[in-house]
């Protein structure tokens, strides 16, 4: 018995001294052969700002991704193309008819992408448990037909951002817990609208915005009575009593109450924005992004205190924000099996949770669950977050594009006074009626 055990031992001694090197020379073959494999080239990205207040970059945040990545992954290059927010989305749907698109883009949330013809399904890239990190809110933006058209990797929203030197000059006792009804919200806007050096000029306003297409700013008021724009199933229903009173509620503003500016209606995002930061404005709607900027300049000295607020509580009886709030990176149709996976992987190397928690730097929000302690000591940030539960996103409509354009353009005109709220809403089902034969 025991020749035998030693004959076995032997022989399994023998296998092991022969045997191991020959494992190892195979085995580093065939890592070899797996690397080898590995695509390599050029992958090409197109990418909007996103603003680091910390350093002021506008690229930084995805430029320090791709120094990371192509590190780890020796012969391919991410090659970014930078696009700007008023120019870059025409750039983008240009590419898309003449078929010289990027390998990659923010567009995995627009629904006129969102077909084979043009982006990669990618549910087979994510696994159950992977999809369960995701938010609800940013995996139900991307996703229609049951397919997933996008990768979400940050999300934001609308405030309403108080001036509180401004709240206090005139005595003012800000919203209890960011929550205020539009008869308050009016209430209070009409004390903060004066004429503050006495020289028979009203020269502080209560509240100010800007309305353009693909700019949602001024909705959460439009919304608050309970309208909707596009129903469930995909049927335009702006209309009728909710649809006129929102609008009425922001003409008002102006041509009623008048606690604007004379040129709300007709000022940009820019020239808005830098009356609120001048000091000049009470309240102004606009995303999570300002509230570092703002802080920033606090901290230096300059500017001014400052908490944020919902929007005003109409009909609907909760405040309410429309928002294309989820960003997400979409891939365009590849022939390339492989570098189509060398895409997902950059794009996944993108969405890992040490990098989600770098989306403070940019004043956003993670797109995925279970990042803890974010923003965990900042009550006007945590104000912002539990707004999201209440964020619209953009209707998935074939026709948004347009439809947007018409709406902005005809409240607009009641604004500035060219129509009345009514002749506005009247004009602007007219225009998408025909739109939509």
């Amino acid at each position: 018995m025991k020749k035998s055990l030693r004959i076995i031992a032997t022989a399994i001694l023998i296998i092991y001294i022969f045997g191991w090197p020959l494992y190892i020379y195979y085995n580093e073959i065939d890592s070899k052969e797996k690397e080898d494999k590995q695509w390599t080239g050029i992958i090409t990205l197109w990418d909007f700002p996103r603003l680091n207040v910390n350093t002021g970059t506008r690229y930084g945040w995805i430029n320090d991704k791709i120094k990371r990545f192509e590190k780890s992954h020796p012969g391919v290059y991410i090659e970014l193309t930078p696009i700007g927010w008023e120019k870059g989305p025409i750039k983008l749907e240009v590419a898309a008819k003449t078929g010289n698109l990027p390998d990659i883009a923010p567009v995995g949330c627009d629904f006129k992408y969102m077909n084979e013809d043009i982006l990669e399904p990618l549910n087979g890239y994510f696994t159950k448990n992977e999809l369960a990190e995701f938010k609800y809110q940013s995996l139900k933006a991307v996703t229609y037909n049951d397919k997933m058209w996008g990768v979400p990797f940050m999300m934001t929203t609308y405030g309403m951002y108080l001036n509180m030197e401004m709240f206090r000059e005139r005595s003012i006792e800000p919203p209890v817990d960011g929550n205020w009804t539009y008869d308050e919200f009016i209430k209070k806007m009409k004390k903060l609208t004066w004429d503050s050096d006495n020289d028979g000029e009203i020269d502080k306003y209560g509240f100010v915005s800007f309305i353009k297409p693909n700019y949602y700013n001024i909705w959460g008021i439009i919304l608050s009575d309970g309208a909707e724009i596009i129903n469930d199933n995909k049927e335009y229903v702006f209309s009728g009593d909710k649809a006129l009173k929102g609008i009425k509620k922001v003409v008002k503003l102006k041509n009623e109450y008048k606690v604007t500016p004379k040129e709300f209606g007709l000022l940009d995002e820019n020239k808005a924005w830098e009356m609120f930061y001048n000091g000049k404005i009470a309240a102004y709607p606009t995303g999570s992004w300002a509230k570092r900027v703002l802080e920033n300049r606090y901290d230096k000295g300059e500017g001014f205190e400052f908490s944020i607020a919902n929007y005003p509580i109409g009909d609907r009886k909760i405040p309410i924000t429309l928002n294309n709030s989820v960003s997400a990176y979409g891939v365009f149709k590849q022939e390339d099996k492989d570098k189509l996976d060398m895409c997902m992987e950059f794009i996944k190397f993108i969405i890992q949770d040490k990098y989600q928690y770098k989306l403070e730097d940019l004043g956003v929000f993670p797109a995925k669950r279970d990042i803890e302690n974010l923003y965990k000591n900042d009550k006007n940030m945590r104000k912002l977050k539990d707004s999201l539960t209440y964020t619209k996103t953009l209707p998935k409509h074939k026709k948004w594009k347009e439809i947007d354009r018409i709406l902005q353009n005809q409240i607009r005109l009641a604004i500035i006074g060219k129509k009345s709220s009514k002749e506005a809403l009247i004009e602007a089902n007219n225009q998408i009626a025909n739109l939509l034969k």
